[in-house]
């Protein structure tokens, strides 16, 4: 099985082309999986893997105390292994294809509400060359809705200051291009003309966000910024980038975007992922109702 396992992880990685991280997780949850058939049923044979020794193992699993989305995330990467296993010939029929996923609850993302993003980008009115980059860093949240590792990842070259966008690479490496709004335009103009030259030491690269060192920020940086600089706007929530990328969605659809825009604007693969977004505003949708319906 392990053996399998190996030749699976090639094809995930030189087939689908899927990320390193995903490849390591793939890895882990089949690896832990045969590891446990191994100790529980002797079993070191894919072949001699049933829809029982399955549903066991990840009941166990939920037992231990493995939320029902992580539980989701393992039951497809056992069932795409054992599909793939199937298609392959490498063994006879499907025994993960008749469980079912468990249930997860719905959890709706929190966001600032549009006077309190304006309070956290506009609070940093210095001219130091930190205040200006981390302006620079809250307004391209915000302005473009990006992942904290897209952030990470922005280089001079991919930034299109005349034309207002940045190319951005996120999840399974898919690359898009990302509007930047005005506000953030100038706050970028700043920070590149002001701030990043006396940040920039001969091992400096290209990325656009430069520490005090000349390095590139890491990620626990970034989110220190964030809290930092929520806290001294006066925010009482704790402020963190994946919430102004959802403050980024909400504020959009508010205003009357189309759902489909905002998926490429997130880089979201399917638009299901996008649409939790619609349950967000509960009170704006039934005032919407209110005007517009000829029963409400």
């Amino acid at each position: 099985m392990l053996a399998f396992i190996d030749s699976f992880i090639l094809h995930l990685a030189t087939e689908r082309g899927l990320s390193v991280n995903y490849q390591l997780l793939v890895r882990r949850v089949l690896e832990n999986l045969a590891s446990w058939l191994k100790e529980r049923h002797e079993i070191e044979d894919a072949a001699g893997v049933t829809t029982a020794h399955l549903t066991e193992h990840l009941g166990r699993r939920k037992k231990d105390g493995l939320a029902a989305s992580s539980a989701r995330v393992e039951l497809v990467a056992v069932k795409i292994f054992f599909r793939w296993l199937a298609v392959r010939g490498k063994r006879q029929g499907d025994p993960a294809e008749a469980i079912l996923p468990p249930r997860v609850d719905k959890h709706l993302p929190g966001s600032l509400n549009e006077e309190n993003a304006r309070r956290l980008v506009e609070s940093i009115t210095g001219d130091s060359p930190l205040d200006r980059r981390d302006r620079a860093i809250l307004e391209l949240f915000y302005a473009s809705g990006l992942r904290l590792a897209e952030l990470l990842g922005a280089r001079l070259e991919n930034l299109n200051m005349e034309e207002g966008w940045i190319r951005v690479t996120g999840k399974g490496a898919k690359t898009r291009l990302c509007p930047v709004g005005g506000a953030a335009l100038d706050a970028l103009r700043s920070y590149l003309d002001h701030a990043r030259p006396e940040l920039v030491t001969p091992k400096s690269q290209s990325h656009l966000f430069l520490s005090i060192r000349g390095t590139h920020l890491t990620a626990a940086r970034i989110r220190q910024i964030v809290e930092e600089r929520a806290r001294a706007a006066g925010l009482s929530i704790h402020v963190h980038p994946h919430l102004l990328r959802h403050s980024f969605a909400t504020h959009l659809l508010n205003n009357g975007a189309d759902l489909r825009v905002i998926q490429e604007m997130l880089g979201h693969a399917d638009i299901s992922t996008t649409q939790i977004y619609t349950h967000v505003d509960q009170k704006r949708l039934r005032q919407v109702h209110r005007q517009f319906h000829p029963r409400a």
